[in-house]
């Protein structure tokens, strides 16, 4: 029996018929069933949810889901403008009805967008002050959803404020993160630091100036974040390069293109990509995070984690 089959003999394979997978060394395992094999595939897929414009909760939930998604990732702004208005009482029903469908709302991102006043790098240390507050309300809500993880992106409200050097700018974004860290490690959540293009930000767009301002901060809960789109438009180095060296520090991931479009919608290549993923052993979270919902959220979502599976498939095979 070949081990090598095609894509669509993999679509033709019964889903409780014997499957077979090689390691990055070559060793051949065989899973009882192809569903065997995604349950024990380290990697869990979640999608980020604001696509799902005007959506209900419950139909956001229900439609990842069927899609083979297990993990919602949740954009505060898509609730209320600050995340001190969604009631005690709203995030168990969010996290409940989640829970219904088989789903985790696995943490937040864009953590300030669509805020006022907030602000990690400034030099106004009121604001540095209040940017923390808010941080740690926003670290409440994380574990009130069930969820742990927390993507700080958000590039206008880092970017460096005129005739504010880099150093200046890590040594404050620090202070802010070193506030709000304890509570965090109090719910059980983490900041996952996440560099961006030179195009959205001037403030901290590589894996190692990330993993500067971690070490100066020296805290288990702030971890690095990954992101495809960012790592292209940011880095010198190989993304699978960047997967190896990374590895032991990375947190989450997001995969995307460089078209703001999904995995798999663009030119991106991710075999090399998921290969790393693996051979780095990856067991979180594989988050879907696009920037443009033109072709639509149903297709987006379905076309993303059809992809990454059949690519998975693909390198493991």
């Amino acid at each position: 029996m070949t081990h090598h089959l095609t894509i669509l003999q993999r679509e033709m394979v019964r889903r409780d018929a014997p499957y077979y997978s090689a390691s990055s060394s070559g060793e051949i395992n065989v899973f009882a069933s192809h569903d065997q094999f995604w349950k024990d595939t380290p990697m869990k897929f979640a999608i980020c949810q604001e696509l799902y414009e005007g959506w209900e909760w419950e139909r956001q939930c229900e439609f990842s889901a069927s899609l083979g998604y297990t993990g919602l990732e949740l954009a505060p702004f898509t609730l209320a403008d600050r995340i001190s208005d969604v009631s005690a009482e709203q995030r168990a029903t969010l996290k409940k009805q989640a829970e219904d469908h088989g789903m985790e709302i696995i943490g937040l991102h864009w953590l300030l967008a669509k805020t006022e006043g907030l602000h990690l790098t400034t030099a106004d240390v009121s604001v540095r002050k209040a940017t923390s507050d808010y941080l740690i309300e926003l670290g409440h809500a994380c574990a009130d959803f069930g969820g742990s993880v927390m993507v700080f992106g958000s590039p206008f409200q880092r970017n460096l404020e005129e005739g504010m050097s880099t150093e200046q700018a890590m040594t404050n974004a620090a202070e802010v993160f070193k506030a709000a860290l304890p509570s965090f490690a109090e719910r059980g959540v983490s900041i996952c630091m996440e560099p961006l293009t030179p195009k959205e930000t001037d403030f901290v767009n590589t894996c190692q100036e990330a993993m500067d301002l971690i070490a100066m901060i020296d805290e288990p809960n702030i971890v690095l974040h990954q992101d495809v789109k960012a790592m292209i438009g940011a880095e010198e180095k190989s993304l699978p390069e960047l997967i190896h060296e990374f590895k032991d520090s990375v947190g989450h991931f997001h995969v995307n293109d460089t078209n703001l479009l999904g995995p798999g919608m663009g030119d991106t290549d991710y075999r090399p990509i998921v290969k790393a993923l693996l051979e780095s052993k990856y067991d979180g979270w594989v988050s879907v995070e696009v920037f443009d919902y033109s072709p639509g959220a149903e297709n987006i979502a379905r076309q993303s984690i059809d992809y990454v599976k059949q690519i998975i498939d693909e390198v493991s095979a």
